[in-house]
């Protein structure tokens, strides 16, 4: 595949994933495509080996495995598990807020956001809205994508801020609520509800609730003299989601099982139902191995050999904060995927996973580099560490490297992708 088609892939992908819902139906879609059997958790499985299955949880999580031809119960597995939700805001119950002839939505924020770069965007809105039904314990679910430009966040003019570029002090509750229209006085003026309701057709009266959030319409675009960077909305983690999701689909095993995973709620901490802080991926696991009519026994003994990689993104060097670095590992965008270490465990260092990272690296000649922190510094975590907390397997922290990470738009390297998408082909692929 050329370059071009596979960025022309990711930017399809980055445009239909514009909530953790429609990241999931994104997968999924893919998946289907490529000849996986849907499963449902509550059913009792019965596997085949050489089988491609995938199954999803509370909407937001999927998990995608290949069995391969020749699976014994002395085989294990391969896990590579990343996050399919983002930083951004989500709209409240009761929303409409009209003060001075504007309609304004009331939102939280999702996540750790950088306030200042979702100012005076197009912005839209999408997840899911819950509908009444006739049986009282099974709503309607419908899926939403607002898709064109229904809101934004425009900025005070800087002649009434003077002080504006010596740093300028958001408030979440304030400061951050998108305008989405003009209203007169009157109370009974349609708001964001009913509109809404109109747009998925519906009475206004069968909304029972939603889960919407707001995400960025700009579409993503290469940037520089040639074309070297990428700067689009959600490639944390996207990237990951996206490359984890190709990878399954063409990297296969004779023996083991491949098992991709998109977890939801990473960006606010994963320990939620359907995040890498529960007991999700063990429940499933054991499901496959039963499924396969291995004993439980089999799968605890298979838990030894098994490994993990958590796919997520790094920091990127920047060349205009150099004081915010470690001074000997300094990852460059287009210098190869990272390798995320810190001995806190923020990041899941493991010295015999990321030798065996390193090892499929330099014999598939694929780039690589390590990311680490300044020792006088906090940096970020992700879900590799409270993942293998859970379910206890050797483990290691990976991903492309950022610049404006967790910012309305974000900048990658062209080549990263390329090396991610290399890498996690040939862990799904090589044999014992």
């Amino acid at each position: 595949m050329s370059q071009t088609r596979m960025e022309n892939e990711l930017f399809a992908f980055i445009q239909e994933a514009v909530s953790p819902f429609h990241t999931v139906k994104a997968v999924a879609e893919r998946l289907t495509l490529a000849g996986f059997e849907r499963l449902q958790l509550k059913d009792e499985w019965n596997l085949k080996k050489g089988g491609a299955y995938y199954v999803i949880h509370h909407g937001t999580t999927i998990f995608a495995f290949t069995v391969g031809e020749k699976m014994d119960q002395k085989d294990s597995f391969r896990i590579g598990a990343s996050h399919g939700d983002f930083p951004g805001f989500r709209i409240k119950p009761h929303p409409d807020i009209k003060k001075n002839g504007y309609l304004k939505l009331n939102t939280e924020t999702y996540g750790g956001v950088n306030l200042a770069s979702w100012m005076d965007r197009p912005l839209s809105a999408a997840g899911r809205v819950m509908l009444r039904s006739e049986n009282v314990f099974l709503p309607k679910e419908v899926l939403v994508d607002l898709q064109e430009p229904v809101f934004i966040i425009p900025n005070i003019a800087i002649h009434l801020n003077r002080e504006m570029n010596e740093g300028n002090k958001l408030n979440r509750q304030i400061h951050m609520l998108p305008i989405t229209g003009m209203a007169d006085h009157q109370e009974e003026k349609e708001g964001f509800l009913d509109w809404l309701a109109k747009r998925i057709s519906v009475e206004k009266e069968e909304i029972l609730g939603f889960e919407l959030n707001i995400y960025n319409k700009d579409e993503s675009t290469f940037v520089g003299m040639e074309k070297e960077f990428i700067s689009a909305p959600r490639l944390d983690n996207l990237t990951s989601s996206y490359a984890l999701t190709k990878a399954l689909i063409e990297g296969r095993r004779e023996s083991g099982i491949n098992l991709a995973v998109v977890f939801d709620h990473e960006e606010i901490g994963s320990r939620t139902k359907q995040g890498a802080g529960s007991t999700l991926l063990s429940i499933v696991l054991e499901k496959v191995y039963r499924g396969l009519h291995f004993s439980r026994e089999e799968f605890q003994s298979a838990i030894q050999e098994g490994l993990m990689m958590s796919v997520d993104v790094a920091h990127g060097y920047h060349p205009n904060y150099t004081e915010k670095y470690d001074p000997t590992n300094q990852p460059v965008l287009n210098g190869g995927v990272c390798i995320k270490e810190a001995c806190s465990q923020s990041y899941a260092t493991d010295g015999n996973a990321i030798a065996v990272m390193e090892q499929i690296c330099k014999k598939e000649g694929i780039p690589y580099q390590k990311a680490l922190n300044r020792s006088d510094m906090a940096g970020g975590g992700t879900l590799g560490s409270i993942a293998s907390a859970m379910f206890p397997v050797r483990t290691v922290d990976l991903g492309v490297p950022l610049l404006a990470m967790h910012s309305a738009r974000e900048l990658m390297g062209r080549k990263d992708q390329e090396s991610l998408e290399r890498y996690l082909k040939a862990y799904f692929s090589i044999e014992k």
